[in-house]
């Protein structure tokens, strides 16, 4: 039986032109390219084998649905008040950090955005829907995301980590009935061929609606959830292999780092002992997942929702944000802790293209390296936060 494929190709680089990032330093390649290409065929499980196998071919997988990291009612402590920082803001120190974000280019791989809201008057927003639903953000979670990552004040109240970033890349890539790998992988390509330096994704792979899909189609149970592991493991190694491609830009002076929401699934609520795995795309190598903490009079305590095994933590319990309309709302996910890192990655993209030190490799070292485990409430998992906080430049 035929089935929808994502082909990735690797797209070699055009003959390059050297610049000089600045005195004194060494000339480097620049390309204007984006160094993957997508198809999407239907093909035979075996003539997909055969693609596979072709010269220039990185990975062939399965199109599978995606879902969005819907936020989690959840019960949080009042956030910040008029003129004031969320304290998500607060515990990233983008609040202390001399940077801005400014000359970062982020995209926001989501369910659209509110072009009218008030937090992004001034911003450059760089749209492409890639849905059949209208253009405007009809859910309200990529309006909260855009809001997290880059939103101006509201009202007095400071929401955004990098209030310097002029210019967004807001691609719809969620409706109300979903999406799939398919079209997150054109979004990134998309992205990428927009200079795009931070791509923040709050999704993940809906495996119950895989294997829903397959048993629909009239495969057995069993061979349905056999098949759908297939499709989640060729998926991991799809998205690990478009990192790898993301990161060969470095030598052309394109740095990008890819951020994602690690997932809601786990029930710590109800057992210590249910949690769930990191879910794609966030789990694949060379992807920066994102766990979910939330303020304790203690200190930081990672979210009940929170997948386990994250490389790093960010606030995602009761952060303010924008709503659609022009006001604000606060939500509860890895989606909401998602954007914060990808606000302070913005900030370091700031601080090392002014140092004339800009790589795609360098770029996600330092954001990893900025977590910290300092302000958590003593016993927590190191399993859960990953390597910790992250934090905003301060020099």
């Amino acid at each position: 039986m035929a089935t929808n494929y994502v082909i990735l190709r690797s797209v070699p680089a055009p003959k390059p032109q050297f610049r000089t990032r600045g005195p004194g330093a060494a000339p480097v390649a620049e390309a204007a390219h984006s160094p993957v290409a997508v198809e999407v065929d239907n093909l035979s499980s075996r003539r997909a084998a055969e693609v596979a196998r072709s010269e220039g071919v990185a990975c062939v997988a399965p199109v599978v649905p995606l879902k969005l990291i819907a936020p989690v009612p959840f019960n949080a402590p009042a956030d910040a008040k008029a003129g004031g920082s969320t304290w998500g803001v607060k515990a990233v120190a983008a609040d202390q950090s001399p940077f801005s974000g400014e000359g970062a280019a982020v995209a926001i791989l989501d369910t659209g955005i509110d072009s009218t809201h008030p937090a992004f008057a001034g911003i450059e927003l760089v749209r492409k829907n890639f849905t059949s639903e209208a253009d405007d953000d009809l859910h309200g979670h990529g309006t909260h995301c855009a809001g997290t990552i880059a939103g101006r004040d509201v009202g007095g109240t400071r929401i955004g980590i990098a209030r310097g970033v002029k210019k967004l890349l807001i691609a719809k890539v969620l409706g109300e009935g979903g999406g799939g790998s398919d079209v997150l992988l054109a979004a990134i390509q998309w992205a990428l061929l927009n200079d795009a330096n931070v791509i923040s994704m709050s999704l993940g792979i809906d495996f119950p609606g895989m294997v829903a899909s397959l048993v629909t189609q009239g495969f057995p149970a069993d061979l349905a959830t056999t098949l759908a592991l297939e499709g989640y493991r060729a998926n991991v190694m799809l998205f690990e292999r478009l990192a790898a491609l993301v990161r060969s830009q470095s030598a052309f002076g394109k740095a990008c780092v890819l951020v994602a929401a690690a997932g809601n699934e786990s029930r710590r609520e109800i057992n210590a002992e249910y949690v769930i795995a990191v879910s794609p795309p966030a789990v694949a190598e060379g992807i920066v997942s994102v766990a979910a903490v939330g303020p304790d009079p203690a200190g930081f305590t990672i979210a009940p929702f929170s997948n386990v095994g994250a490389r790093v933590s960010g606030p995602g319990v009761g952060v303010l944000s924008a709503k659609p309309g022009g006001s604000l709302v606060s939500m509860s996910g890895t989606s909401m802790a998602t954007p914060h890192v990808a606000g302070v990655a913005a900030l370091w993209v700031h601080k090392l293209r002014s140092a004339n030190q800009l790589t795609g490799q360098l770029l996600t070292d330092r954001l990893a390296g900025s977590g910290t485990l300092m302000g958590f409430a003593a016993g927590f998992n190191p399993a859960d936060v990953g390597a910790g906080m992250v934090q905003a430049p301060q020099q």
